[in-house]
């Protein structure tokens, strides 16, 4: 009986052990499934993020080019509108000068 009792006992003993192990290596699978289920959103999240960057580096570029083309043409624009004040100025010198000349002729008759 002292044997059948130790062999009892020995098989608890195994079984227990078993059922920790078996739940030691439940616990370990589903922590690995969720870091794999994390890496998966940091990698998606990486690429998501270089996409944003590619996207940023895309609008900064087109920003650039529309600061310089408005520069250009800003200043294309200043000089066209400095050549019409001046055929407007040359316009109203030649009006006054006939004028005065008309003025100047209609009093000396």
């Amino acid at each position: 009986t002292h044997n059948t009792t130790t062999h009892s006992s020995n098989y608890a003993n195994r079984y227990t052990t078993n059922k920790r192990l078996q739940q030691t290596q439940a616990q370990v699978d589903e922590v690995v499934d969720i870091m794999r289920v994390n890496v998966d959103k940091v990698l998606e999240r990486d690429q998501a993020l270089s996409v944003l960057d590619d996207r940023a580096d895309a609008l900064q570029q087109g920003a650039s080019q529309f600061e310089t083309n408005a520069g250009k043409l800003k200043r294309k624009y200043w000089w066209k509108n400095c050549k019409m004040m001046i055929i407007l100025a040359i316009i109203i010198i030649v009006i006054l000068i006939i004028i005065i000349v008309a003025i100047v002729q209609s009093q000396k008759k």
